[in-house]
Formats: structure tokens, sequence, C-alpha cells
């Protein structure tokens, strides 16, 4: 793994997301205060686009089926929005899975990630 640099600090609004292009593979990266938050960009539900989704504090929504992960660590919050017996069998085809983050730091006004 190697450092990376994806953006600029002055790329990025607070409690904003962009999705970066590096070596083919996208990437999402968002800002929450002067922290910055890097993860795979496609939903591991469905491969919703989530530079496209919502961020309120570090959480990020996907704007297909609406599922929630933390981009601390990656951890689901919700798998989809569907409910009752969609949601049973849906569970049964695509299984909860975490969104892989990716290491960040800054250094000046470069933002860099771990891929």
């Amino acid at each position: 793994m190697s450092f990376v640099e994806v953006a600029t600090t002055d790329e990025l609004r607070d409690s904003s997301m962009i999705m970066a292009k590096v070596n083919g593979h996208e990437i999402l990266l968002a800002r929450v205060d002067d922290n910055y938050y890097s993860a795979d960009n496609r939903c591991p539900h469905m491969g919703g686009n989530l530079s496209q989704g919502t961020l309120e504090g570090t959480v990020v929504t996907c704007p297909r089926h609406h599922s929630q992960f933390d981009l601390a660590d990656g951890h689901v919050i919700r798998w989809t929005d569907f409910s009752g017996i969609k949601k049973s069998i849906g569970k049964l085809f695509k299984s909860p899975r975490p969104l892989k983050t990716y290491q960040v730091k800054v250094e000046g006004e470069k933002v860099l990630v771990d891929l």
C-alpha cells in the first residue's frame, strides 16, 4: 500500500464529498469539519454511486436503496430501505457488507489516500 494524492484541501468544502479516480478505481473522499475520510465510491449493496448520495456527519447514504455507512470505519448502519418480506429476501441475495475505507492524511494542501 502507498499514499496517493487524490485531491487538494481547497477541492472539498466542509460536509461535502467528491469522487476521484485513481488507477481506474473510484474513491469517495469526504470532509467533515477538518477531518477527511475515504472509501470505495461504489455501494457494496448494488453499486450505487455514493458521491451522489448524502452526507450527514460521517454517515453516507447511497442514492440507490438508501443504504448507510459510517465513513469513520465503514460499518453498516442500514443495509437498505427495504422492509418486510422484501428486506428478508434481499438479505438472502446480498448480505450486509461494510464499506471498504482507506486511511487519509493531509500534507500541506495535498489530500493523500493509502491505496
